[in-house]
């Protein structure tokens, strides 16, 4: 039971992980917390389902649209907070992604309809076994996701001139544009990718189990909690984290109640803030 719960955390962990790349790389770059995160999640998951179940897209392809269509979206979302996001007005960019998100929800419902569904992947339905736990393709599918994309990340920001510009952006958006970097450029860039993550999480996460337009909100509360653990725009922290704290939740939902799980997760994240404010996040 032991193996298989930890099995099972690494999966969930890995999908913690990929729902927070993006959220991480926002906060790093642009400054902004994007509360209609877990609604780009959905919809990303919904689509995928409507993709794979009334289109007849073989799940393989169904993936990759799905987080197109969510890119654009974000596209199309940042354009709309331009303004907002070149004055660094946060207060206000945190209302209105809000209300983002609530629009999402409300258009999740009206498209997708109100009952659960299940995305028809073939990666689901093979198992796999490591003595005697078992776990399935689509686990495995997740946890090399999650580390390519961690290791792209790593690799964009830190060695390539994309992430130069956009460190430069992250430290002074004024002075970037003194020297001719556009940073309304450089922040829809990293605004796309935050929802095509957040999208490509949906997409591989969600057939592990039904899905609901209502699973928005839980998302954003399990990225933030990644977030805040690992440090406030620490990437290497977000992996480390989202990995832990979805074996923390495999077992403490397996040995004691899934039902405090998240309860659980939050106490670890009081005792952290009070012993170490900055997180995992070195000083």
């Amino acid at each position: 039971m032991l193996l298989a719960q930890l099995i099972n955390g690494l999966a969930l962990g890995a999908g913690y992980a990929l729902l927070a790349v993006g959220w991480t790389v926002l906060l790093s770059s642009v400054r902004l917390v994007n509360f209609s995160h877990g609604q780009l999640y959905m919809i990303g998951a919904f689509l995928t389902w409507m993709f794979v179940a009334k289109a007849g897209m073989p799940y393989l392809l169904a993936v990759p649209v799905a987080v197109l269509v969510v890119a654009v979206l974000g596209a199309v979302m940042q354009l709309l907070l331009r303004r907002l996001t070149l004055e660094q007005n946060i207060v206000s960019l945190m209302l209105v992604t809000l209300a983002f998100g609530y629009l999402l929800e409300g258009a999740g419902s009206l498209l997708f309809g109100g009952d659960p569904q299940v995305i028809g992947s073939p990666f689901q339905s093979d198992g796999m076994s490591v003595g005697t736990a078992h776990f399935t393709q689509q686990d495995v599918l997740i946890v090399v996701l999650a580390l390519v994309l961690y290791a792209a990340t790593f690799y964009v920001l830190g060695r390539t001139n994309v992430g130069r510009i956009v460190r430069g952006v992250a430290e002074d958006p004024k002075l970037a544009q003194v020297y001719g970097i556009d940073a309304a450029k450089v922040y829809l860039g990293v605004f796309v990718f935050s929802a095509a993550s957040a999208a490509l999480a949906g997409a591989v996460v969600a057939p592990r189990s039904p899905i609901l337009t209502s699973i928005g909100f839980d998302q954003v509360v399990i990225t933030f909690l990644v977030v805040i653990l690992a440090g406030i725009g620490n990437l290497t922290g977000g992996l480390i984290v989202g990995l832990g704290l979805g074996v923390f939740t495999a077992l403490f939902g397996a040995y004691v109640s899934p039902a405090y799980s998240m309860a659980a997760a939050f106490a670890v994240l009081l005792v952290v803030l009070i012993v170490r404010p900055q997180g995992l996040k070195s000083r």
